[in-house]
């Protein structure tokens, strides 16, 4: 079977139809009711309370369902030692009644095969289960990994002190009338706490805990309006998708994904793994859960972007502006310079990099350049000849302007500048990076680390928007791709793509041919219309999201009708700064520096060289200028 999924703006809507009949909940949209699982309630004797250096002396448990004891396992154990008197007066286990006992590594196989499939319970579990973990790690036999239910917590939330001092076993047996007193020997302690955890069980149910999945998180400190509202998650898919949830008025407070299962990711938030007190805020607001189901996990991390920017819930942080996302531009008149702006444009001889998280990194993008090439900082637009009495800025003193302003350069001197400053932004980030790793190392020689940190941080917002525009442009030109992945079932994940946007996605099982199935797709996808490179038809983070799964291994083209590379020497090849300037730095390194590499921790941290060790080095800069120093370990604290 195969399902081809077209995206389509229209679903940005995601409002169920009104005309659709209601369904009955099965019990697997429901969860699994405690009277059909089986419990295995479990106690240990041992002669300590560690297990890194005690053993286990004895092993009773007993197997129920639905209220009835279905089985019972007890035995002793030799533990390899003497019992310590201490415990042979608590629990009555002498020495003498382990000689001949069978050891844990014939005892352990039988009591994992009698509680196979099923949910441990004991009264402090982790107790109990950390010396069952450590008794199979010596072994070597793998822990099963089942449900763990501790009836301490449980009765924490039920029995108040009115009720009972404290919560050990034999108050509460005492308590809730159980027909076996416990006596610090593992069955019969066992069978003590069956009777506590049904009388527990019945105290739960009222406050809505009857199936296993709610008794997962009945100890967790959940508000009670806030637990209530999790029949939300009843009857959402078990499978990937985006869920919406809905205000009193309809209105969309939030919008999230699901990679594998809605019902399981809408639960959580009823329980403690929601610690966002804005998200608790937004489940007591929400009035019903709509989910939207999705062929492969991509298509459901871009629906979400899509449903985000078009509800712009006030519960969402992230996504919501698109538009707000800038570009850095070298423009196209007579003698061009650079600037800020919100879109790209078609406007023939301009060059964009981009787009960028906030309009303060691309302003650290345009410095980094301005820094590099003594390209104009005017932001007046120039005429192509030069009036009479024209003055020139400081900047041309300092040498980081020619000065077209006054005609001291001409268009053919200012065309070169601008070529460079265009190869560095679409090809080759070298020269940048170079400038700027002598800067930092000038100013590392000095101590000056402050200040090499901001340099640093601005050359990393030049290679994030640089890196970002050689990534984005190959997609954005390319009319149509597909491309397929091998699933973890042995199907097959096929995605289309168009100027950078999904417009379509389908899965297949691994017993259908995909080739009708990619051939549907390409007929029924979504028409994009294309945009002005390096722009994508797409939100930004969607063209992020689609690279990154062409990316991953085992993904392969199905078809492309343009080439789809990126310059060899790209920003993006060049990495982060730290790696950028290691890399084109240290060739050019005296010998005796022994291939120096400079750590710059984050601003406000104390300013330290992390090198191997102390050692006097000089370092050869572009100017034949050589700058001995000397370079120390940094401190420990």
């Amino acid at each position: 079977m195969s399902s081809v999924r077209r995206l389509r703006p229209v679903w940005a809507d995601g409002t169920p139809d009104p005309a659709a009949r209601p369904v009955q909940q099965t019990l697997d949209d429901l969860g699994t009711p405690l009277s059909d699982v089986t419990f295995v309630v479990v106690d240990l004797e041992t002669t300590g309370g560690t297990p890194a250096d005690c053993a286990i002396t004895e092993i009773g448990a007993v197997k129920v369902r639905g209220g009835e004891v279905i089985g019972e396992f007890q035995t002793l154990v030799d533990p390899g030692g003497p019992v310590p008197p201490f415990i042979q007066v608590l629990t009555g286990i002498t020495t003498t009644m382990l000689i001949g006992a069978p050891p844990i590594e014939e005892v352990l196989p039988s009591f994992l095969e009698f509680s196979r499939g099923s949910v441990l319970v004991a009264h402090n579990a982790p107790f109990d289960i950390g010396f069952l973990k450590a008794a199979a790690a010596r072994t070597g036999h793998a822990w099963p990994g089942n449900k763990v239910v501790d009836t301490v917590r449980l009765a924490r939330r039920v029995v108040t002190r009115d009720e009972a001092p404290n919560h050990k076993l034999s108050t509460l047996a005492y308590l809730f009338h159980a027909t076996v007193t416990p006596n610090h020997r593992a069955l019969s302690d066992a069978r003590a706490t069956v009777d506590v955890l049904h009388a527990l069980l019945a105290r739960l149910a009222p406050l809505g805990i009857t199936h296993l999945e709610d008794l997962a998180t009945a100890t967790d400190p959940v508000p009670e309006d806030v637990r209530r509202k999790r029949t939300l998650a009843d009857g959402l898919p078990d499978g990937p998708g985006v869920y919406l949830f809905r205000g009193p008025g309809d209105e969309v407070l939030y919008v999230g994904t699901s990679t594998t299962s809605l019902r399981q990711r809408v639960r959580s938030y009823f329980t403690s793994a929601e610690k966002r007190s804005r998200m608790i805020e937004m489940v007591r607001v929400a009035q019903r859960v709509d989910p939207i189901p999705c062929a492969t996990p991509l298509e459901a991390r871009v629906r979400e972007l899509r449903l985000i920017a078009a509800h712009s819930p006030r519960y969402n942080r992230r996504s919501r502006f698109p538009e707000r996302m800038p570009w850095v531009r070298l423009t196209s008149e007579p003698y061009p310079r650079l600037s800020v702006v919100r879109e790209v444009k078609d406007d023939d001889g301009a060059t964009y990099i981009g787009p960028f998280s906030s309009a303060s990194t691309a302003q650290l993008a345009v410095e980094a350049l301005h820094e590099t090439f003594p390209i104009r900082q005017c932001t007046r637009k120039l005429p192509l000849v030069a009036p009479p009495g024209s003055s020139a800025c400081v900047l041309v003193e300092m040498g980081k302007c020619g000065a077209p302003c006054t005609g001291h350069q001409g268009p053919a001197g200012y065309a070169e500048v601008v070529d460079r400053v265009r190869h560095a932004m679409v090809a080759d980030a070298a020269p940048v990076v170079e400038v700027h790793a002598d800067r930092i190392a000038w100013l590392v020689a000095q101590e000056r680390f402050e200040e090499a940190a901001t340099v640093r941080d601005r050359l990393g917002g030049f290679l994030r928007g640089a890196a970002r525009a050689q990534r984005f442009a190959p997609l954005a030109s390319c009319a149509e791709l597909v491309a397929a992945r091998r699933a973890d079932d042995g199907g097959w994940e096929l995605v289309l793509v168009r100027f950078g946007r999904l417009a379509g996605t389908a899965r297949v099982d691994r017993r259908t041919d995909p080739r009708p199935a990619i051939a549907t797709l390409q007929a029924t996808g979504e028409q994009v219309e294309p945009a002005v490179a390096p722009a994508t038809a797409a939100h930004p983070e969607e063209t992020d999201l689609i690279l990154a799964w062409l990316e991953k291994p085992g993904v392969r083209l199905v078809a492309v009708d343009v080439p789809w590379a990126c310059p060899v020497r790209s920003a993006e090849a060049l990495g982060d700064p730290a790696t950028a300037v290691a890399t084109l730095v240290r060739p050019r390194l005296a010998p005796e520096a022994g291939g120096l590499v400079v750590h710059l921790p984050p601003i406000g941290t104390e300013r330290e060289l992390g090198v191997a060790e102390a050692r006097p080095v000089t370092l050869e800069l572009d100017d034949a200028r050589v700058i001995p120093f000397s370079i120390h370990p940094p401190r420990t604290a």
